[in-house]
């Protein structure tokens, strides 16, 4: 039976939000863009997410034609800490079944019999959060739900350097719980795929390979000179750019140490370096709300580099495309990312990459072909990287050159497709 209608559950975060804030990165990019190209195949969409404010639309149409936005009310309509949510999660899934139920009224004619109670075909849950939704919601639907978790507690808390950096002992119960009660899950890696049956316990035979995608509509090749016209660099800048949130386990402080390393050569490829920070918000208000940005401000002065490294704040991503392309290289010094959705759109704008050999990153960078790996928090082996981009043209073109090539076996048209065959797997 073809797949007529799907439910996203994307729960503590919207798609429609701002990239580069505090919770907002590739997961808000996977669920829109997934969305989008499934209505695009005449598949009807409802992305589900709690309501932050009581002035946004309950049912938000902007995203796509056949594609809704539907804001929960579960808790306060107001931001809410991440750690604070999981109490939200009954009334998340209360309502969604009663929206259901009123909306299959008007539907029921119109749909076979062998749809679900909901009028959905499947949930396909973002997080471990949604996936607590998505799994009340098979008991009062019978419909059955594929699970993405984006990023694992098991995985950061090896890598937390603080204890207000550990992931509670509940979210990692619950995705554990997840890994046995979803009906699919999908990892973005093989590396993910090893890390669910290793750490999880998860059966492999249900455990789907499916990795975010690229818009090589948007994210393309652009000739530099143009693209630091647009974003105003001057055009004798060499660029080294940073994108993402602004938190510990990005590892930008290590991107920072390999700065200075670089600032104290005598070497002519460094003479006009400028680096720019993109995400999260670099004003005071920024600084009092965000602990790591403000240890980012202060490490920045410390190391005598306030004249070298700008932060330029969230940027959307009508904008970013032209930093990628007039950029010189992006840097990823992660400690851990599932994949790496950054690095994959600065790779399609044919900007090699220089990535920590972390997770879904030593999969997705090939090493001297489309850019450098290295090791995480280590900023002699980030900085040694650096100089043999910068200081060779030549390399750094051709390194580019690949890296646009490979990316476009990413594209969310074949992203979609293997996603679609897990679906259908489930109805």
């Amino acid at each position: 039976m073809p797949l007529r209608r799907i439910a996203l559950i994307s729960f503590h975060t919207s798609p429609l939000a701002t990239l580069g804030g505090k919770d907002t990165g590739g997961m808000n990019v996977f669920v829109r863009e997934t969305a989008r190209e499934l209505a695009r195949r005449n598949i009807e969409v409802d992305i589900f997410t709690r309501s932050q404010s009581a002035q946004t639309l309950r049912i938000d149409p902007r995203i796509a034609p056949n594609a809704r936005v539907i804001h929960v009310p579960a808790g306060p309509e107001a931001p809410v800490p991440k750690q604070d949510l999981l109490q939200h999660v009954p009334a998340f899934a209360d309502w969604m079944c009663d929206f259901a139920s009123e909306e299959r009224r008007g539907l029921i004619s119109a749909r076979p019999q062998t749809t679900p109670a909901s009028g959905y075909d499947v949930i396909h849950a973002h997080y471990w959060l949604s996936g607590l939704v998505a799994d009340s919601l098979r008991k009062c639907w019978g419909t059955r739900f594929a699970q993405t978790f984006h990023t694992l507690a098991k995985l950061k808390n090896e890598i937390a350097q603080r204890p207000q950096e550990m992931e509670s002992e509940e979210r990692l119960n619950n995705e554990r719980y997840l890994c046995a009660a979803a009906d699919r899950l999908t990892a973005n890696t093989t590396v993910e795929e090893r890390q669910l049956t290793r750490f999880y316990g998860a059966d492999v035979s249900r455990i789907r390979i499916v990795p975010p995608g690229v818009d090589i509509s948007r994210f393309h090749p652009i000739e530099q000179a143009y693209a630091k016209s647009v974003i105003g660099a001057p055009q004798h800048h060499r660029i080294i750019l940073f994108a993402g949130r602004i938190e510990p386990l990005k590892g930008i402080d290590t991107l920072f140490r390999a700065i200075a390393l670089l600032k104290h050569e005598a070497n002519p490829a460094f003479d006009d370096l400028c680096v720019i920070v993109i995400g999260g918000d670099p004003s005071e208000q920024g600084r009092r709300d965000n602990e790591e940005m403000a240890r980012l401000h202060a490490l920045r002065s410390e190391l005598g580099l306030n004249d070298l490294i700008t932060f330029l704040g969230a940027r959307d991503q009508e904008t970013l495309q032209f930093y990628y392309a007039a950029a010189d290289c992006l840097v990823m010094p992660s400690h851990y990312e599932s994949f790496g959705m950054v690095a994959l759109e600065a790779m399609a704008c044919g900007t090699p990459v220089i990535a920590s050999d972390v997770g879904g990153l030593s999969q997705l960078v090939r090493h001297n072909r489309t850019g450098l790996r290295v090791p995480s928090k280590d900023p002699l082996a980030l900085a040694n990287a650096a100089r043999a981009l910068l200081s060779d043209e030549a390399l750094r073109r051709a390194m580019g050159h690949r890296a646009a090539c490979v990316a476009e076996d990413y594209s969310w048209i074949r992203i979609v497709d293997k996603l679609i065959a897990v679906y259908e797997e489930l109805v």
